[in-house]
């Protein structure tokens, strides 16, 4: 078996992980913790998502982060619909996270549209994004389970991201959403995307909510798959997927794929000081692998 020599990790704790938290965490929290995440190496990164404070307070403060987080790393925003993108246009930000549900009920419960009703808003807004030199992302939700219809139609997903294709984004990030896929399913789906869709940069995304988020991410490996959204201390969930946990953890991705010959570009002890820092404005314990026995005080047992 054959392995990509490198192995790129998008960071999305600061968006996708923090957007959960209850609590309102200050504003210098969050940008001390995207510093902090950088100095650890991750280069690629959702920041933050204009979604409306109304539904998601914790994202009230999208455009301060922005303001004080860009750089020369490829920073990326989420925004759900036009009014989203609105607020993005006043930043100076230059790389767009849009989203869907493959399933019409999980994409209603999250924002009252079905999935052909989204993708009619979205293309659009991708069309002008990409005239404006935008870096559209994707993100397809439900791509192997939906907590409300079961399992999804493998076909459903590959015509989905081919309609994103041909719309013109540059990135798909192809989510288990509730973590639920086995790892002969991540083979099966990334390797027909490759396939058919050779010429868009492929994410996988795996919620660790059943602990085979590893498995997966070793199976899209084999599959051809070298780029993987994580997210610090496995921080995440999502709202409209009940019971679904965080997304696989910064640190334990880092780790599998160094011991394999795997360049991550990822500082792990940097990123265990980035992980210590937010933690105190949390509401859950950090239980990833890596990160609790880096806690332990027994370094050579994380090195070994």
């Amino acid at each position: 078996m054959t392995y990509p020599k490198k192995a790129t990790l998008i960071e999305v704790g600061p968006r996708d992980g923090l957007q959960n938290e209850k609590t309102f965490i200050p504003t210098e929290a969050k940008t001390t913790f995207i510093r902090k995440l950088k100095a650890a190496g991750l280069k690629e990164m959702e920041l933050t998502s204009f979604v409306s404070p109304k539904w998601v307070p914790q994202m009230k403060d999208a455009a301060d982060i922005v303001s004080s987080c860009l750089d020369d790393g490829h920073n990326i925003v989420l925004a759900p619909n036009q009014k989203g993108i609105d607020r993005v246009l006043g930043t100076k930000c230059q790389a767009v996270a849009v989203f869907v549900g493959v399933s019409d009920s999980f994409n209603k419960k999250n924002i009252n549209k079905t999935t052909r009703e989204s993708m009619d808003e979205l293309k659009p807004i991708i069309s002008m994004l990409k005239e404006r030199n935008f870096f559209v992302r994707a993100c397809i939700s439900t791509s192997f389970y939906c907590p409300y219809e079961g399992k999804v139609d493998e076909q459903a997903v590959l015509d989905l991201c081919e309609e994103f294709a041909f719309a013109g984004v540059d990135e798909l990030s192809v989510a288990d959403t509730i973590g639920m896929a086995a790892p002969t399913e991540a083979y099966s789906l990334f390797s027909k995307l490759l396939n058919e869709l050779p010429d868009v940069l492929m994410t996988a995304h795996f919620h660790d909510t059943r602990k085979m988020a590893l498995a997966n991410i070793y199976a899209a490996l084999q599959a051809g798959i070298s780029r993987f959204d994580t997210s610090a201390g496995g921080l995440g969930g999502c709202p409209f997927a009940p019971g679904a946990t965080g997304n696989v953890a910064t640190e334990d991705v880092a780790y599998m794929l160094e011991r394999m010959g795997i360049s991550t570009g990822v500082n792990l002890p940097l990123l265990v000081d980035a992980i210590d820092g937010i933690t105190p404005f949390l509401s859950r314990t950090i239980d990833s692998g890596y990160y609790r026995l880096a806690k332990t005080e027994q370094p050579s047992a994380n090195r070994s």
